[in-house]
């Protein structure tokens, strides 16, 4: 009997979190020991909590972020802690390559980062002994998005990376406009920090000056930047705004510490060197008489799990490894933790609430309270048994913002026997351990698709149809069989923006640190619409604020294709154009590979080898669009054959799936050789493979398929489906699936779990 709830939650599991020998033997034989090497790792402390932990993680009621679901336990060198925010950037050459490789130490062991720019002067500015002007910070923040690229070639965790600037920096323009060259940045999220003063001075309309080190190199209008952060997130989706002096002003311990910057998803507004330890209470597994009338949250065993979930995670403070020393002394100072939930959705439903309704809004704001008090009561007794956390200051501590609102009781109890954890809530992206935990609804979003169908890829290499379920909807068919589901199921794309952020707004009063959460916008949302959906986040409480609006730079995230006819398949004529260019065709799976294709054959002649290379690159004709489908790497240099035949057939077969295989492209270039690379054509090639990469991309701007070097593709291949139907969003980078769906500021996929942001 599997206590997985649905097929896709157990391949999570295989693909992600079961324990595995580095040759793929299985240590984990099934869930139940995944569940008992966790919960013995984190009571290696006091061996008298272990069943306990078990029991809180049975069922997937509470589900520990990924890192500590994969790593504790392991024996491996590794951290439990999900992302970081690096040390302040000093403004010398010296300090930010001191802090590129402090990000660099961080992201190989697997974490994400972020940082403020703002540190750094800004462009044009003199620098103090050299007769030059300064670069200012997006030129560094190019070199972090290369470091990005290269720890990720290495073959580490994808990385993931927030940048911060705030409103007032001479270059926040050109921070705002960074992302319209779609080749920029790219490891990058973005994000202004907003104050309360330049707030103000947009209402009114007043003036803005942009200044550093106390000087102020113009003035523009408040009102003008702020349209100008808008119509960028209008375009591309990025930057998003955070409000910075709300989350200073709401911190805990704003006593002894500035925050600057968050992780890369927003949930956690964090110091120089703060670290984020993220865990979800599974909501969707705490609701009795799911469906009917006397349908409620178990609220005792949610007490009950809270408490449990503030143990397990301040043992983690404990038994995690961190990359650089100043990241656990930060760690051990504060202890901060960041529970959570998932499932919220999910509840909802059961409840025969619908998901932005006042009475939706008002449930997730009881239910978001009953978890903080839980939370903190729990610290309270921790800190009575093992001691507050070392920077612990009473009366600093009750009075910062955030504690006012908490009970008299609570706040009494603080007082008097101190409190283990300076922070306690956060809600975090829980994309693929809501997968995990048979496809809840993610975090405190709104269900995205009640059902999609997936291709499953089986070991014969035949492929099957699968249909992914969202958990909720699952349980009324199990309850109802096949009866219409009520009006009061709701996605994402049919809630108004306002909806959105009303939600966000219920849940933050008891969130102590941030929320991660995307608020959805219609493609024909006009821009004043647009704008108010921001203004209303910051009038409602919110501490930031990210939209997403599908349009022909974004790509969509639910939409329905027509019909469309096969494939056509068009071998070589000798009077078809050598490099017709046409729009980029996505196809629905792979294609058998036709008696003749049209193709180039490149000449790769790497400085210092004896042998030059020979590439061809064979395409296919579908819809009458030219695309790659095959290549073939060929050297007489016997030391090359095992990676040319390698690399022939993997990069074949990523682009006989189809989709956007772009990719590739980036993926070669970004490729180091430590030995040290060469000059071509007068360009600094970093590798061989960086080289064919090269190769790659000159072919694909030849037929189309590229818009140029550095470049995205031509134009949207969501525009043009062929043979697919309806689907659930964008394909995947990573498995191939339709399934992409921007979930709590990150595009991830439905059916593997990736994502940008790790």
């Amino acid at each position: 009997m599997t206590r997985f709830a649905a097929p896709i939650a157990e391949q999570i599991w295989d693909m992600k979190y079961r324990l595995k020998e580095s040759d793929g033997a299985v240590i984990d034989a099934k869930v139940e020991d995944t569940w008992r090497r966790i919960a013995r790792a984190l009571a290696e402390s006091e061996p008298d909590q272990e069943e306990r932990f078990y029991g809180a993680l049975e069922d997937f009621k509470f589900l520990p972020a990924g890192r500590i679901t994969a790593g504790a336990g392991t024996a491996r060198n590794v951290t439990l802690f999900n992302c970081f925010v690096m040390g302040t950037i000093p403004d010398s050459m010296a300090g930010i390559f001191d802090m590129l490789k402090e990000a660099a130490l961080t992201m190989q062991q697997g974490g994400g980062i972020g940082y403020d720019f703002s540190t750094i002067r800004p462009r044009g500015s003199g620098v103090k002994g050299v007769a030059a002007d300064a670069s200012g910070p997006l030129s560094f923040m190019d070199v972090w998005d290369a470091m990005c690229r290269t720890i990720m070639s290495a073959g580490s965790r994808r990385g993931a990376m927030m940048a911060t600037m705030r409103c007032d920096h001479p270059d926040i323009e050109d921070f705002i406009t960074a992302k319209s060259d779609a080749a920029r940045l790219r490891m990058f999220n973005m994000s202004v920090l907003v104050t309360d003063d330049f707030m103000e001075a947009v209402k009114a309309g007043g003036a803005w000056d942009l200044s550093f080190d106390g000087v102020t190199y113009r003035t523009v209008q408040a009102r003008d930047l702020w349209n100008k952060i808008m119509q960028a997130t209008y375009d591309y989706a990025e930057p998003g705004v955070i409000f910075i002096d709300r989350i200073n002003q709401m911190n805990n311990l704003a006593y002894c510490e500035t925050i600057a910057a968050t992780n890369p998803c927003g949930e956690q507004p964090l110091p120089p060197y703060g670290a984020c330890l993220l865990g979800s209470i599974n909501l969707a597994r705490l609701v009795e008489n799911p469906f009917e009338e006397a349908a409620t949250l178990d609220y005792d065993a949610l007490n009950d799990l809270v408490a449990t979930a503030v143990r397990m995670m301040d043992n983690v403070v404990d038994a995690s490894k961190f990359p650089l020393e100043a990241q656990a002394r930060e760690a051990e100072a504060k202890r901060r933790i960041g529970l959570g939930v998932t499932g919220l959705a999910d509840a909802l439903l059961m409840l025969g609430l619908r998901y932005g309704s006042d009475e939706a809004a008002a449930q997730t704001e009881t239910w978001m309270k009953a978890i903080a008090r839980a939370a903190y009561l729990a610290s309270v007794e921790l800190a009575k048994e093992k001691g507050p956390f070392p920077l612990f200051d009473a009366e600093a501590y009750l009075a910062s913002g955030s504690l006012t609102a908490m009970d008299d009781d609570v706040r009494e109890a603080i007082r008097e026997h101190g409190i283990r954890n300076a922070l306690l809530t956060s809600i975090a992206p829980t994309g693929t351990i809501s997968l995990y935990a048979g496809n809840v609804s993610s975090g405190i979003e709104p269900v995205f698709a009640y059902a999609y169908t997936r291709k499953v890829l089986q070991k014969d290499g035949t492929r099957t149809e699968e249909e992914v379920v969202d958990y909720a909807v699952q349980m009324w068919r199990d309850k109802f069989g096949d009866r219409e589901l009520p009006d009061y199921f709701v996605n994402a794309q049919t809630l108004a923006p306002s909806e959105h952020v009303k939600m966000q707004a219920a849940a933050q009063p008891w969130i102590d640190s941030s929320i991660s959460k995307t608020i959805n916008c219609p493609e024909d949302i006009s821009f004043e619409d647009f704008k108010d959906v921001y203004m209303q986040a910051y009038e409602s409480g919110c501490k930031g604020c990210t939209t997403y609006r599908p349009n022909d730079v974004t790509g969509s995230v639910l939409s329905v294709s027509e019909e469309k006819a096969a494939p056509e398949v068009v071998a070589k004529t000798d009077s078809e154009p050598q490099h017709p260019h046409g729009d980029v065709v996505y196809i629905s799976e792979p294609l058998d590979r036709p008696q003749e294709l049209d193709g180039s054959t490149y000449k790769i002649k790497w400085p210092g080898s004896e042998h030059a290379i020979y590439i061809t690159i064979n395409d296919l004709v579908v819809g009458g669009h030219r695309r790659p489908f095959e290549v073939f790497i060929n050297s007489k240099n016997m030391e090359h054959f095992a990676w040319t035949v390698a690399l022939t057939r993997m990069i074949s077969a990523v682009f006989r799936r189809g989709g956007d295989v772009s990719f590739v492209v980036e993926e070669l270039k970004a490729v180091f050789d430590p030995r040290g690379g060469a000059w071509m054509q007068g360009k600094y090639v970093p590798s061989i493979l960086a080289a064919i990469g090269g190769v790659i991309e000159k072919h694909m701007i030849a037929t189309g398929f590229l818009a140029g070097e550095g470049m995205g593709l031509k134009s949207d291949p969501t525009a043009d489906v062929v043979n697919l139907g309806a689907r659930p969003g964008p394909a995947c980078p990573s498995c191939g699936q339709f399934t992409m769906q921007m979930i709590e500021g990150c595009m991830t996929c439905a059916s593997c779990g990736h994502s940008k942001c790790g």
